[in-house]
């Protein structure tokens, strides 16, 4: 039987059907007895559909799969949504039942301080924006100052629910060594408004709720726009986005100081925060001191663009 610190890592980490059998070990409990408390609250599993999820095989996604799913979480004691979480987006319709899911990457895989985010966001009680909403489209602009550091961000992005009662965008910054979070300051600019805060000063970590002025059922959408300022003033080279799930349209946008130009300007996309960057190929400056990069349809992993200072 595996113990509480495994189940933890588990329902963490992912994927989902893993982290379903191991909580079911975990519980101590069959899957006879498990289809027998779904069907007391009125919900009807039949049993090779309960092997299938457990084993990656098939993935529940219709509204009555999904029902179950929430009441797998109250039978086998797990936290709210910690298993609704693992599921991200719904599949493309047309795969056939035995595929895989979608991929999926657990925080570790995109940055390097995954077990301080996770804290932060636990005590937020709340989701980042991956497990709850997908990301169909993201436009970022970012700004950098004469000092050579990022000093803003704004971001305008359609975000789509795939589940129900989600009235909130957790957005993620992680600064670069020597960030001051207390000076990174958050501002809503349209159809949404700031939350609660959390900083977590030796990673240079800030998470933030982005709150809706409306509750999304499944398949709605929610145009956001929020910018980010660091006067931290740490020099820097790069700027580069994680996505753990597939993600739609994305765009960046780096724009610099006509007094404080960049050489050698570049794309590039690496699967995590330790593998070696794929160079994509060269940006030229335009007349308004800016580059950027369009990727229609995004993989899990990282992608940015690099520059080198003369």
């Amino acid at each position: 039987m595996l113990d509480d610190q495994e189940l933890r890592i588990a329902l963490r980490d992912g994927p989902f059907h893993a982290a379903l059998r191991a909580a079911v070990e975990a519980r101590g409990l069959t899957l006879s007895r498990l289809r027998q408390n779904l069907e007391e609250r009125g919900l009807r599993v039949g049993m090779t559909s309960l092997s299938y999820w457990q084993q990656g095989l098939r993935r529940p996604e219709r509204p009555e799969s999904l029902r179950a799913v929430r009441a797998l979480e109250e039978i086998l004691v797990l936290p709210p949504r910690s298993l609704m979480a693992l599921l991200g987006p719904p599949r493309p319709r047309g795969r056939g039942p035995g595929e895989p899911p979608q991929s999926t990457l657990p925080y570790s895989a995109i940055m390097e301080s995954s077990h301080t985010l996770s804290a932060l966001l636990q005590d937020l009680d709340g989701v980042a924006d991956d497990r709850r909403l997908n990301i169909a489209t993201m436009y970022e602009t970012v700004q950098v100052g004469l000092d050579r550091s990022i000093v803003r961000r704004e971001t305008l992005q359609v975000v789509r629910a795939h589940e129900d009662a989600v009235d909130r965008y957790i957005m993620i910054y992680w600064g670069d060594l020597g960030c001051d979070v207390e000076r990174v300051r958050i501002r809503a600019l349209e159809d949404c408004r700031v939350g609660r805060v959390r900083r977590d000063g030796p990673t240079a970590l800030v998470v933030a709720e982005l709150l809706f002025d409306r509750v999304l059922q499944t398949g709605d959408t929610q145009v956001i726009r929020y910018e980010l300022a660091d006067p931290s003033g740490v020099e820097t080279t790069k700027y580069e986005r994680g996505f753990r799930f597939p993600a739609g349209q994305y765009v960046l946008r780096v724009n610099f100081t006509p007094a404080a130009l960049p050489v050698g300007v570049r794309r590039f996309t690496r699967p995590d925060p330790g593998a070696h960057e794929h160079d994509q190929g060269e940006l030229v400056l335009n007349a308004h001191h800016a580059v950027h990069l369009v990727a229609d349809t995004l993989e899990p992993g990282l992608i940015g663009i690099r520059w080198n200072w003369p």
